[in-house]
């Protein structure tokens, strides 16, 4: 049984029967087959008995067995599921209000009625759990991008294994159409991959050699092998997995609340129905106990919480599901509620709004002796990861002159690096890290372009400097035009770079406010300071180790994911698995979309529930009426929930 269908049927004291699976036993498959349509073709035919014919053989008691038996069908997984839960303590479920409502219409001989209330009643659970596992779809379809072949190279022959018992560091082989199995570093040249499954982005990817290929995509070209980078557990779609199923375990305030309504509501409409049969024996002149009975049997079949109980976490759950569809990874309701909030969008730079890619675009050297001074560069940088370290090995790749040993080497975050190569102290990084360890710095001629400085000393002597540069992100402009539409007040970069390389972009993407030359701490007090003074919510984008604890500082902390640090995943609460910022407007519009559905919901189900319980407590209501009020209103809103899946987000 879905973790859905449990939550949201015993949200309400609509429980569910707990057969319910994916195969055909259980309530659900119980109307896949005879007892419904059997059910169906009796009351038919009483009814044209009763009221075409009028055949005067069609009386009690024979009349009462036949409607009974098109009764129980239905209604013996009902009545047995409402003992099961009085034997536990839980009196107000939809069982015995269901029970009690078409039992009393035996009673007083309204047979037709009586199985009409069940019937129609299981046929409208038969369509909850239907649009359940609908609103489940795009969710439960990533279980199907985890392959469960691996076809492992070892000692020169292929071995084709379940990727649980790959080890990191194995090489796999995968041929064209087949599936990743496991996360892993490209050997080929050059090959490309469907990654819908990961990104929702139809148009295939091409990775390079060395390359991070993730698990769940699709190899289209040649044979291609690659280096196991994590485990299957810890692959990349394992993760996502495990962060949507977490997901349906937040609620949104509104599903808490309804779940604490449903609770107190339904008890108090069994007191009004019961209220309803008694207090008139009091007033009404004469009190005719059959007619008082049968309005409030009306009035308990109308007042079945059911529609709101279970549109409403549908309704999330479809935004979930709708945004997972877009490549967009929201871990719960609750940040579904808190994205249609947002007022300020505070962006990370690099790697958010621009690739993350480096490449070196000027050099500056004071050293009479350059060379020497390359090669404890090269020295120094060959132990970094950082990107800008790749992009300065990148451009020096042909450097002739041998790299010495290094002795002792420190990342200082946010500045650069200090080490001790062949005697010699060197600091590689910006003009923080000069001026911390008191470096003049010499000769900075204008730069041609903004770009990010990376500062040489060697023993306390300024050395020069390599300006290096990012590409922005092709739709980084259209999401600031995006969010602005979107009613979004305030759009805030920040970034470690100098204010002239961050001002730069800022102007390009028309964003509102730049602040540069922040240390990851400095990040985290600006965050805090905006979150003081915005009346709304403030979302936070990042893709880097050193957001993480802003990202976990923010209302809404969202991770660029497919290239983003697994810190700054797991501290987020939305995903963006394309890496494509322009997500983010779409997120947003998605959580609203969302809200509004759930809000028409309430309203629906509240309006029209009213309206029928006013009529049946004056007696202008039938059990026919009430029957079809309560499913017709359940069918309506889950329809209007399931909506958001076939919406279109641009």
């Amino acid at each position: 049984m879905s973790n859905l269908q449990e939550e949201v049927h015993t949200d309400c004291g609509c429980n569910e029967p707990p057969q319910i699976s994916s195969g055909t036993s259980g309530y659900s498959a119980y109307f896949k087959h005879w007892p419904s349509g059997l059910s169906l073709v009796l009351l038919l035919s009483g009814l044209s008995i009763d009221y075409v014919f009028q055949s005067a053989w069609f009386t009690d008691p024979f009349r009462l067995f036949w409607y009974l038996a098109a009764y129980l069908p239905v209604a013996y997984p009902v009545l047995k599921q409402a003992v099961i839960h009085l034997k536990k303590g839980d009196v107000f479920t939809e069982f015995f209000l269901m029970g009690l409502a078409t039992i009393g219409a035996f009673y007083i001989g309204e047979y037709p009625e009586g199985v009409a209330v069940m019937l129609f009643y299981s046929i409208g659970e038969a369509f909850q759990l239907g649009a359940v596992q609908k609103a489940r779809a795009n969710i439960k379809a990533l279980l199907d991008v985890r392959s469960e072949t691996a076809h492992v190279v070892r000692n020169s022959a292929m071995t084709t294994v379940h990727p649980k018992t790959v080890e990191i560091g194995d090489i796999i082989r995968v041929k064209p159409g087949e599936r990743v199995p496991l996360d892993g570093k490209l050997l080929h040249n050059r090959s490309a991959f469907d990654t819908s499954a990961l990104t929702g982005e139809s148009k295939p990817r091409h990775f390079e050699q060395g390359e991070n290929v993730l698990a769940g995509m699709i190899n289209l070209n040649q044979v291609i092998e690659l280096e196991v980078g994590t485990s299957y557990e810890n692959s990349s779609i394992s993760r996502i997995l495990q962060m949507v199923q977490e997901a349906t375990s937040r609620k949104a305030k509104t599903e808490l609340f309804i779940r604490t309504f449903a609770r107190v509501y339904t008890p108090i409409v069994v007191l009004l129905a019961s209220l309803l049969i008694t207090l008139p024996y009091f007033f009404a002149s004469p009190y005719v106990f059959e007619e008082w009975l049968y309005r409030g049997l009306v009035f308990l079949v109308i007042s079945c919480p059911c529609a709101l109980v279970i549109s409403i976490p549908l309704g999330y759950f479809g935004g979930i599901g709708a945004a997972s569809h877009h490549g967009i990874l929201i871990k719960g309701g609750n940040y579904l509620d808190a994205l249609k909030d947002v007022e300020t969008v505070v962006f990370d730079k690099t790697g958010t709004l621009t690739h993350g890619v480096f490449s070196v675009r000027q050099t500056h050297w004071n050293s009479s002796n350059p060379e020497k001074t390359i090669s404890l560069l090269l020295a120094v940088e060959k132990g970094s990861t950082h990107p800008i370290a790749k992009a300065i090995l990148e451009y020096y790749k042909n450097h002739s002159e041998s790299s010495p040993s290094v002795e002792k080497q420190k990342e200082i975050p946010g500045m650069g690096i200090l080490a001790m190569v062949a005697g010699k102290q060197v600091h590689i990084g910006n003009e923080l890290l000069m001026e911390s360890a008191r470096i003049p710095l010499r000769n900075l001629p204008v730069q041609n372009e903004p770009g990010t400085i990376v500062h040489i000393a060697i023993d306390q002597e300024h050395k020069g400097f390599i300006v290096i540069s990012d590409e922005i992100k092709e739709d980084a402009k259209d999401t600031i035009t995006r969010l602005k539409k979107l009613g979004i007040k305030n759009t805030v970069m920040l970034s470690g770079d100098i204010h002239a390389v961050a001002q730069s972009v800022g102007n390009i993407l028309h964003i509102d406010h730049v602040f540069a030359e922040l240390l990851p701490d400095d990040k985290a007090k600006k965050l805090e300071e905006l979150k003081t003074t915005s009346n709304g919510v403030v979302a936070y984008a990042g893709d880097g180790i050193n957001d993480a604890p802003v990202l976990a500082l923010s209302d809404v902390g969202i991770a660029m994911g497919a290239m983003g640090s697994d810190a700054a995943i797991e501290s987020a609460d939305v995903v963006i698995q394309t890496d494509q910022p322009s997500k983010i407007a779409t997120a947003i519009q998605i959580a609203r979309s969302t809200r509004t559905i759930v809000w028409q919901n309430i309203v629906l189900a509240m309006g029209v529930k009213a309206l029928f319980l006013g009529l049946g407590a004056f007696g202008l209501a039938t059990l026919w009426e009430a029957v079809f009020a309560d499913v017709g209103v359940a069918l309506l809103a889950i329809l209007n929930a399931i909506r958001i899946q076939k919406m279109k987000f641009e």
